[in-house]
């Protein structure tokens, strides 16, 4: 099921701290994927539905350099595969010391109209991929190439990335904090929910800087505070 419009623009809004807040009042406490980092910081949310690949420990036997020359190597089948929209999600089992892909692959992905990539691996080639306007996130930088350390094995299949487990079609959200993982049967009401609690922390924000106190505030235990975020909302149009 593709993803609501309505849902993917409110997504874009919000930062992945609200989401996990979100997510956590549903008994969900680990969906922020560990240790990954985005490549550009300046860049708008990335939001998609996750298409995975995921890699197993190389063995030598099986993965020489010759096996790129098979066009169904599942690592280009996944770049070739993963749909417009879609986030491609690579489960490197945390180890940055070989890529998980390098510029071209990340480049081809873009190019395809795709939403982003995620690895709780490395990429090669990162300097150029920063310098990219595609939201890319990695653990860090990582030279050699994948297959001394990485066996690409299964493409869309559910997978763990960064200690957090991502089944195929989940929605992943990334700002310039990490990356989240949604459940696809929770999206669009954690995105109604964080988009409604994105105005109200704005609207705190702009409180505290004027020099209220936070109790009563935040969270909103004050009658007062209702009222005033109201008043608020329909000054800012939100």
């Amino acid at each position: 099921m593709a993803l609501n419009p309505t849902t993917k623009a409110q997504l874009m809004g919000v930062s992945t701290a609200t989401l996990c807040t979100a997510l956590f009042k549903r008994g969900l406490r680990n969906q922020f994927i560990q240790d990954v980092h985005p490549l550009n910081a300046n860049l708008p949310n990335m939001v998609g539905e996750a298409f995975t690949l995921r890699y197993i420990p190389a063995r030598e036997d099986l993965n020489p350099i010759t096996v790129f020359l098979d066009r169904n190597h599942p690592q280009r089948q996944a770049v070739e595969q993963c749909p417009e929209g879609a986030v491609m999600v690579i489960d490197s089992r945390k180890n940055a010391r070989a890529a998980s892909a390098g510029s071209i692959l990340v480049t081809r992905l873009m190019v395809r109209g795709c939403a982003g990539v995620v690895t709780d691996g490395g990429f090669r080639d990162s300097p150029e991929i920063g310098a990219m306007t595609f939201p890319s996130y990695h653990h860090r930088p990582s030279a050699p190439t994948n297959l001394t350390m990485h066996q690409a094995l299964d493409i869309n299949v559910p997978i763990g990335c960064g200690d957090v487990a991502v089944f195929p079609g989940d929605v992943v959200v990334g700002d310039r904090e990490g990356v989240v993982v949604i459940p696809a049967h929770l999206a669009d009401e954690v995105a109604a929910e964080a988009h409604e609690m994105t105005a109200f922390e704005d609207f705190v924000s702009e409180e505290v800087l004027k020099g209220r106190s936070i109790l009563g505030l935040y969270p909103a235990t004050d009658p007062r505070t209702k009222d005033d975020f109201a008043a608020w909302r329909r000054a800012k149009g939100r």
